[in-house]
């Protein structure tokens, strides 16, 4: 198999540059630029709980220490986790903290679910135009005859535009649906786990001192 017989230019430009295009006109500006955030993101070190717990452990620490209403609020550069603290600081409360946590996991699923909505929608029109390549191919044929060059030439042009639509769409398109969709669910469930870290530290270091003995126990 020669494979650069399957390297097109024209072709990739009407299905790739179509289907963006698409894309564009029936997601909107806003939702993709939110998934191209998203697909960025991928290629950054994923959300590390261990690491996070140990910068929040001198906030636990001085919280455990000083209790709620002498404690400073400490940021480690984590937006959700710096805004929380301070809330639950600030109100010494702890629903506060969940309150500040929920917001934040509510827009990162937002943003979610418009990337993977996005990325779907353009898995949905790559095929699409790869069946208009074929047809677009097909039509450059001369209408007076067919000569054996330009029937050969459009042959190849329809037959490279569908496989890149299929290709586009179950080998690139899709696939990256389903690793934004794993990649979101994977970090808010690590996140959960710390901020349920967090209010039961809290909750023990305001319990009474037996209760704490015997929770430490």
């Amino acid at each position: 198999m020669n494979v650069m017989n399957l390297i097109d230019g024209p072709s990739a430009l009407i299905v790739f540059g179509g289907t963006a295009l698409a894309t564009v006109l029936r997601a909107g500006w806003a939702d993709c630029r939110v998934t191209w955030r998203k697909l960025r993101q991928l290629g950054h070190h994923p959300f590390d709980p261990d690491a996070a717990r140990g910068e929040l452990a001198q906030q636990i620490q001085e919280i455990q220490r000083d209790g709620l209403l002498r404690a400073h609020s400490h940021h480690f550069g984590d937006s959700e986790f710096d805004e929380a603290t301070d809330a639950l600081i600030a109100r010494r409360s702890v629903p506060a903290l969940l309150a500040a946590h929920e917001a934040h996991k509510a827009r990162r699923i937002a943003e979610s679910d418009r990337a993977v909505r996005t990325l779907a929608q353009a898995a949905e029109l790559s095929p699409v135009f790869g069946l208009a390549g074929t047809l677009i191919s097909l039509s450059q044929l001369p209408a007076a005859g067919i000569a054996q060059g330009s029937y050969t030439g459009a042959i190849s042009m329809a037959v490279v535009t569908t496989l890149y639509g299929l290709l586009g769409a179950n080998l690139l398109l899709a696939p990256l649906a389903r690793i934004v969709e794993r990649k979101a669910a994977s970090e808010e469930g690590d996140r959960q786990a710390v901020i349920d870290w967090i209010a039961a530290q809290v909750e023990v270091s305001n319990a009474p001192r037996a209760v704490r003995s015997a929770a430490a126990r």
